[in-house]
């Protein structure tokens, strides 16, 4: 197994404060059988929902992915991980 398999990955979203982009981030993860281990959302100063999610034993490439497909999404303006 590759480090990537034992990494902590954050995926930090930034979406219109829409009441339902919350609960379409986290469904990307529940279709894929994903328990992320800490979500933190939270308004920001310019009225925007700042989404936080840490997750571990996710492949890199897999992370990529679902941040393009978020990144696609109307509601969503910005979406990219880091390693936390």
């Amino acid at each position: 197994m590759g480090v990537e398999h034992f990494s902590l990955l954050r995926l930090r979203v930034v979406a219109e404060a829409d009441a339902g982009a919350l609960m379409r981030v986290l469904e990307r993860f529940q279709n894929l059988g994903v328990l992320p281990r800490r979500v933190i959302a939270e308004f920001t100063s310019s009225d925007l929902l700042s989404i936080q999610l840490d997750v571990a034993g996710l492949e890199e490439s897999r992370l990529t992915l679902i941040a393009a497909k978020l990144g696609e999404m109307p509601c969503v303006s910005q979406a990219y991980w880091h390693y936390a």
